[in-house]
């Protein structure tokens, strides 16, 4: 998937593990969005990032264009390599994350049991579960 595109909902930033430089942004599934999924978002060999608490409308995760890394680079010091890791979250803001491929999974809450987060147990889990990588 060269895209990661969830409209309509609202994400939020749950963690960062600094020794695995690993970061978490969760969708949960809620009455308010009519949604009955959970999605959950991973990041790994995070160098650096800029991000909001929380994403209202969704997210959009895609590798910066080249204009938008000019303007990151200048502004955060970033070098010409790390282009091919720069991901935009956010296409209403300036949120992006320099790390490895983003990788996300999605299943009914439902369907979850006692498991609090997908990337928790054996994959693919018993239950009816998606994936993907974006690059």
């Amino acid at each position: 998937m060269a895209d990661f595109i969830r409209s309509g909902r609202l994400f939020r930033v749950v963690g960062f593990n600094p020794s695995h430089r690993q970061l978490f942004l969760w969708s949960e599934a809620t009455l308010v969005d009519g949604t009955s999924t959970r999605i959950e978002v991973s990041i790994g060999h995070v160098e650096l990032m800029l991000l909001q608490p929380y994403y209202r409308n969704g997210l959009h995760i895609r590798r910066a264009g080249p204009e938008e890394f000019a303007v990151l680079a200048e502004r955060h010091g970033l070098e010409s390599a790390d282009a091919a890791y720069t991901w935009m979250l956010d296409p209403d803001s300036d949120s992006f994350v320099v790390g490895g491929n983003p990788v996300w999974r999605e299943a009914e809450y439902a369907l979850m049991g006692s498991r609090e987060s997908l990337y928790d147990g054996p994959w693919p889990p018993v239950f009816a579960a998606e994936s993907g990588s974006v690059y």
